[in-house]
């Protein structure tokens, strides 16, 4: 698949996810904690198995130190984002009455920040083959609708139009478009930028999965649903991995 492709299904997964996040917010009342809890589950859950079943094996093949020092720099830049631009998770704290709009707006920066690395995730993925590649962009276009309702809500509350709301929201989604294709062009380039590319996308994944997919999980539902649901995740995952 050419590098333009790559590019645009990066984007399109990344204004998909956060800008239907934002028409969420719109127009359907707020999903129960339950649903929502299940629905992080499992994704969380198909995504641990292609971090160890797919991204690190795949990386392995080009050695051992290559996706081990991806891996390690994946969660490295997740730290340091996380540090520096911290953006706010769906189910953390209530936002200030007084600073609905301002917040909404830090978060969309944050999420902003975030979807670059994520976007190298889908980039690395396309560098093995168009299947991983694909199921990668919808995985973590999927993870980035209760993004989009983050930044949604404070926005509506503090009462931005509409348009504007689905503006903002879409436009945080864009930069996984950009790192789709550093991820595309560093994969193609060698096996030892593959190696790392591959590590790269399984740290930025498994940071997503146990940074904030798991933990929000447990505080919205309970622990039997959320083990359940990320159960469920792993297997669906599996199933993926199988006969795709």
């Amino acid at each position: 698949m050419y590098w333009q492709e790559i590019t645009l299904i990066g984007f399109g997964a990344g204004a998909a996810g956060t800008g239907f996040g934002g028409l969420l917010a719109l127009f359907l009342r707020k999903p129960s904690s339950r649903t929502l809890g299940l629905m992080l589950g499992l994704a969380a859950g198909v995504m641990l198995a292609i971090v160890f079943l797919e991204l690190l094996e795949e990386g392995l093949e080009t050695g051992f130190i290559y996706p081990v020092l991806g891996l390690a720099f994946g969660i490295l830049a997740f730290l340091l984002l996380d540090r520096y631009f911290p953006h706010q998770h769906f189910v953390s704290k209530e936002v200030h009455q007084h600073a609905y709009v301002k917040k909404g707006m830090l978060i969309a920066t944050g999420i902003a920040l975030h979807n670059f690395p994520e976007g190298l995730a889908i980039g690395a993925g396309f560098a093995a083959s168009t299947s991983l590649g694909i199921t990668l962009a919808i995985l973590i276009a999927l993870h980035n609708i209760p993004e989009g309702l983050a930044v949604a809500v404070p926005l509506k509350a503090g009462g931005s139009r509409r348009r504007r709301i689905v503006l903002i929201t879409i436009l945080a989604g864009l930069p996984m478009g950009v790192g789709a294709l550093v991820g595309a062009l560093l994969g193609s380039v060698s096996t030892a930028m593959l190696g790392l590319s591959f590590g790269f996308a399984a740290g930025a994944m498994l940071y997503i999965v146990c940074d904030e997919l798991i933990p929000d999980v447990y505080r919205l539902t309970s622990a039997h649903v959320a083990i359940g649901g990320i159960t469920l995740g792993v297997i669906l995952g599996l199933t993926m991995i199988h006969f795709v």
